[in-house]
């Protein structure tokens, strides 16, 4: 069998990017990364596999059905997964638009192409094809003080950007059933880990802890994530792309509830211990508690029996593991930091709504 080919969308963002440049390590997959080069979007990133014959750079939107028609029939690739989104609620607080074109109207492009070339294939391609839609846990809405959403709880988003992939996650959903489009959705908690963008919690908490600016906490800071290390998400990725079955939804948690002020007091204790002779320690000193974002959910947990149970997967790194991983890579790619926050975002408080 020859070497498969995937067209990875959003390959130059966060989850995507780690996507790829663990599919190049490991050298039995040709990837199409197609990427629009947003403010998240990092071809710093990249440069390890820029170079690399398995690894095709585009630059361009999946909004732009023309081009993934293009790609699809230059490079036939066996796997569509879209990674391709605009991910932070502040900023669909702002500018809710631009969620609707990426993540909504996006979306049904990149259906319609891949629903044309599907249909053209023949034999063993055609029943290999697959299109893997990732989205997110925050399209069920808020959970109280108990409870984990399943792959069955009703959606109730609660942000513009929410809705947006609630209303992707719904036309992939109609693409298998109306047209038996081979489609995988898969729905994480929240991720972290290496070349985050910085607007996030986590990286934004770090990188202004080092430079002794205030680490801002929404209202008592007891919002609760699920947090899933972002090389974890990937191989979830992986094992729903290679056996999991056609038209289902797979939840992919962490299992790692925190609040967000214990997600802020970890960090500053970690740079407390790594880099002592810092001036601003101890860090939590740095804490500012500041007005709570506008229908910010109280908390998310994802139940994940479903992959464990079918797919045989589980995260490996626990939160300490992870967020000590992270913080130390952070603490070793300053450069990168520097780069990724040299455009227009100056890590700014967002979505305060005019």
């Amino acid at each position: 069998m020859t070497q498969p080919t995937w067209l990875v969308t959003g390959g130059a963002g966060f989850i995507g990017s780690n996507f790829v440049l663990r599919q190049i390590s490991r050298g039995d997959v040709r990837i199409v990364n197609l990427d629009a080069l947003t403010y998240a979007g990092n071809l710093d990133t990249l440069a390890p596999v820029m170079d690399n014959p398995n690894h095709i750079f585009v630059q361009g939107s999946i909004t732009d059905r023309t081009l993934i028609r293009e790609l699809l029939d230059r490079y036939r690739p066996d796997a569509i997964i879209n990674f391709a989104a605009e991910s932070h609620v502040d900023r669909s607080i702002e500018s809710p638009g631009d969620f609707i074109q990426t993540n909504v109207v996006g979306t049904f492009e990149l259906l319609e192409a891949a629903r044309n070339y599907w249909q053209a294939l023949t034999g063993s391609q055609q029943n290999r094809f697959r299109f893997l839609h990732v989205s997110t846990d925050e399209v069920y809405g808020s959970l109280g003080k108990t409870g984990k959403f399943t792959e069955t709880t009703p959606y109730q988003p609660n942000s513009p950007y929410s809705a947006s992939k609630a209303g992707s996650d719904h036309l992939v959903r109609a693409y298998f059933h109306t047209y038996d489009l081979p489609t995988l959705t898969t729905n994480c908690s929240n991720n972290y880990g290496p070349y985050q963008f910085p607007e996030k919690l986590i990286p934004l908490m770090i990188l202004n802890a080092l430079e002794g600016k205030p680490l801002p906490v929404y209202g008592e800071g007891l919002n609760v994530r699920d947090w899933l290390f972002v090389a974890d998400h990937c191989k979830a990725i992986e094992r729903v792309l290679a056996s999991g079955r056609p038209g289902e939804v797979y939840n992919i948690g962490g299992n790692n509830e925190k609040t967000n002020i214990e997600v802020v007091k970890t960090i500053c204790s970690l740079l407390d211990e790594l880099v002592p002779d810092s001036p601003c320690r101890p860090h939590q000193s740095l804490i500012t508690f500041v007005e709570d974002r506008p229908g910010h959910d109280l908390r998310y947990a994802i139940d994940a029996s479903k992959i464990q149970r079918e797919l045989g997967w589980k995260p490996e790194e626990t939160f300490e593991t992870g967020i000590a991983k992270t913080v130390r890579w952070y603490l070793d790619n300053r450069q990168w930091c520097q780069r990724v926050t040299d455009g227009s975002y100056r890590r700014e408080r967002l979505g305060l709504m005019s």
